[in-house]
């Protein structure tokens, strides 16, 4: 099967050309000026720009045990719309993917059910160090640790525990950082005065700057005494992107950062009028916190562009704040929003594609992925940058049916999305072959 693209204008490792592409199966074969070759689909994309397809290094599908509220097929189904081909799910789902053998099965749901490319972190407890040693490097992405009790029952709190599994695994280590002390104190403090029915717009202060920046302090030191490679997740302050470094390269940088969309878009003031909605652990701060995200993101403190895709029914999403579930759906529009911010000259294409495409692939080391390049695989999504459109019910693809963008005008629109080579979205149509494969990670000392 052989795809050409003619006439697009490529993003890619820091320049903006017009070129030819030819896909041939799976692989990009060819970028050229100009390229004749016969091909099976020919696709004139005079306009348009081509960028190397999105990998989300963070999202929550859902499956298996949660699936009123998602699964793979669905959210999959949604991030290709999105130009989001790859994806990186974490373990807590239900079961907790704790053990080789249940980890083993959300990859045997995913090779039935995803539209894009996965790959499943392994999740760590504080006793299951046995487990998390025996974990493949080579087709798994990393450990996933959550050092505040975001959701279920998988709180690592042990010192020793933690200081165990850094020492002992050359594995990247994900971390969602909030100290469980802190939240705790200040939720008493707030259920004292306000019973179940806490005001939403309390939520930042709840889940504090100082609970964040203790927790991811706390791990970077760890990181530091053992020399474990250490991704932080989803940064929600200012204060704590003063913890990372911008004077050497991503592939030499052993403890490496992520921002996730929404900390990027919405502020403390939008509790006001979406609540529950944009509630996310971590919380959603002040404009300040905002300002410093994007600081850092733009300077290179900041690695990596993600969603911490999670959705909720919309019926969870109503009831009071004690029992009002953290987490939204976004995985379909993370590439719009960053292009709106393109848009309004925040941020530039050439940075848009280096944290959402170049920089997970070389942080979780992934092969042949999240670059348009000869010979490596044909993810790659087609994006118009003069199409006007609002997120609506109607266009919505989330099992939850709802966004926190909903009513929102983008002015960019995702038109073509390909995964491994194959045309996966067109212009609103799915295929309903999926051809979603395994990610593989290289494997280095």
């Amino acid at each position: 099967m052989k795809t050409l693209i003619k006439n697009v204008k490529i993003v890619n490792e820091g320049q903006i050309f017009e070129s030819d592409i030819l896909i041939e199966n799976d692989i990009i074969s060819k970028i050229e000026a100009s390229i004749s070759e016969e091909a099976d689909q020919i696709i004139d994309a005079a306009g348009k720009y081509l960028l190397p397809g999105i990998i989300d290094d963070q999202v929550h599908f859902r499956d298996p045990g949660l699936t009123h509220k998602g699964n793979i097929e669905t959210e999959s189904r949604a991030a290709i719309a999105g130009g989001v081909t790859s994806f990186i799910d974490q373990p807590n789902t239900v079961p907790n993917a704790v053990t080789q053998e249940l980890l083993a099965d959300k990859y045997e749901i995913a090779a039935q059910k995803a539209y894009a490319n996965y790959g499943f972190m392994m999740g760590g407890t504080n006793d299951n160090l046995e487990e998390v040693l025996k974990t493949n490097p080579r087709n798994v992405p990393g450990i996933k640790l959550f050092l505040g009790s975001s959701t279920g029952n998988m709180l690592v709190d042990n010192p020793e525990t933690l200081e165990n599994i850094f020492s002992n695994t050359n594995m990247l280590i994900a971390v969602h950082c909030e100290d469980e002390a802190t939240i705790r104190a200040n939720t008493q403090q707030y259920i004292d005065k306000y019973g179940e029915d806490i005001p939403m717009k309390f939520h930042h202060l709840i889940r504090s700057e100082e609970a964040c920046y203790k927790s991811s302090s706390k791990a970077i030191e760890l990181a530091e005494k053992t020399g474990a490679r250490l991704h932080v997740f989803h940064l929600s302050t200012a204060v704590e992107t003063g913890l990372f470094r911008n004077d050497i390269p991503l592939k030499d940088k052993k403890i490496t950062a992520e921002v996730c969309v929404h900390h990027l878009t919405f502020t403390n003031e939008d509790y006001e009028t979406k609540g529950g909605l944009i509630k996310w652990n971590p919380a959603v701060k002040t404009q300040k916190d905002k300002d410093g995200l994007w600081e850092a993101l733009l300077d290179d403190r900041i690695d990596v562009i993600a969603t911490d895709h999670a959705p909720h029914t919309w019926e969870e999403k109503q009831n009071l704040y004690t029992k009002c579930p953290s987490g939204g759906p976004l995985v379909q529009h993370s590439l719009v929003v960053m292009l709106e911010n393109y848009k309004n000259g925040k941020i530039s294409l050439e940075k848009i594609v280096e944290k959402m495409s170049h920089n997970p692939a070389i942080l979780f080391r992934i092969e042949k992925r999240g670059f348009v390049r000869e010979g490596y695989k044909a993810d790659l999504v087609l994006v118009d940058l003069n199409e006007n459109w609002t997120v609506a019910k109607e266009n919505i693809l989330y099992k939850c049916g709802w966004s926190p963008l909903e009513g929102m005008n983008f002015h960019s629109k995702v038109t073509h999305t390909f995964v491994n080579g194959n045309l996966v979205y067109d212009n609103g149509k799915i295929t309903e072959e999926k051809f979603g494969e395994r990610l593989l990670f290289e494997e280095r000392d």
